[in-house]
């Protein structure tokens, strides 16, 4: 076995071989039993922890007292954005041998080490299987921000209702629909359900996030309802993500954010009904969606549509000022 290197930085490949199979359920397809395990272990898994060094913005940090590292990941846009350095922790990679009390003790040492380098907000999103993470987070004083449903729907076994009428967004709308997102406040959604933000940067953060998604920044399409007479009162922006070469059968869209306001009631439905037509049409085999487990209105639509569980994760946070 040999380290992967960044630098001076490490990652030390026998420990990520210990974290294996936890590692795989990074892989936004790991449910898909007709897609092949080891293309996404190189892609989303091990192969993206030995890669994570070369990442921009990536730190390798040593666990205190044990033998086992931090992957974490600076956060550029964000940290401007909140006038705070924000990091996502990718995973922590240590061995069987490593006692609970050790992975608190270094989980509660990463929140000092950020502390002293001055105010710090970092995050984390942990698959349900990896109990000995998310238990050694939150006994290191990191907290529960919200339960993820990861859902996907087969788009040539959907079922669809008559189409409805929908149309792409315009860039002069973009500061309306960032409107339409920040009035349609979740309370349960990792921004709101997080004190760190409080509800009036929240709603600033999301409102900005819908705007950039209509500047096609990071969204391929943004869908709003079409029908004559109707007041644009709701948005879904959808992320592409093609067929990988190495993971054919791979490609999906994947709902990035949507909010329905009063006016526009029963809107979900039809635009997330209108994602898996559009997505169907583009020849991809799968659409994801992810939802709080709180978020009972999605559910009937997933009921309703053909979407089904996939998988589950826990948003974490930490934060020193």
């Amino acid at each position: 076995m040999t380290d992967v290197t960044a630098g001076t930085t490490l990652v030390k490949e026998t420990l990520v071989a210990a974290r294996a199979d936890v590692l795989a359920r990074h892989s936004p397809y790991h449910f898909l039993r007709e897609l092949p395990l080891a293309p996404q272990q190189a892609r989303f898994g091990t192969g993206a922890a030995l890669r994570f060094a070369t990442e921009p913005q990536a730190e390798v940090l040593s666990m205190v007292d044990t033998a086992g590292q931090w992957l974490l990941q600076g956060l550029p846009w964000d940290s401007d954005y909140f006038g705070t350095a924000t990091y996502r922790l990718f995973t922590g990679l240590f061995g069987a041998e490593t006692r609970p009390d050790q992975l608190r003790q270094a989980a509660v040492a990463l929140g000092q080490t950020l502390a002293a380098r001055g105010p710090f907000y970092a995050f984390s999103v942990v698959p349900a299987e990896d109990v000995a993470l998310l238990q050694a987070l939150t006994g290191g004083g990191w907290q529960l921000i919200e339960t993820r449903l990861n859902f996907y729907c087969p788009t040539a076994t959907a079922t669809l209702p008559t189409p409805a009428p929908v149309r792409l967004a315009r860039s002069d709308e973009a500061a309306a629909i960032g409107c339409i997102s920040a009035a349609a406040r979740n309370p349960y959604d990792r921004f709101h359900a997080d004190p760190w933000f409080g509800a009036a940067r929240a709603d600033a953060f999301l409102a900005r996030y819908a705007e950039t998604a209509v500047s096609g920044t990071y969204a391929d399409a943004v869908l709003l309802p079409d029908e004559p007479g109707l007041s644009v009162d709701a948005f879904l922006a959808i992320g592409d993500a093609p067929a990988a070469p190495d993971l054919p059968g791979s490609g999906a869209s994947r709902v990035l954010l949507t909010a329905v306001g009063s006016q526009n009631r029963g809107w979900h439905l039809k635009l997330v009904a209108e994602t898996v037509r559009r997505a169907a049409a583009r020849g991809f085999p799968y659409v994801l969606m992810t939802t709080q487990a709180t978020n009972g209105a999605v559910f009937r639509t997933c009921e309703k549509l053909g979407f089904r569980l996939g998988s589950t994760t826990h948003v974490l946070a930490c934060h020193g000022n």
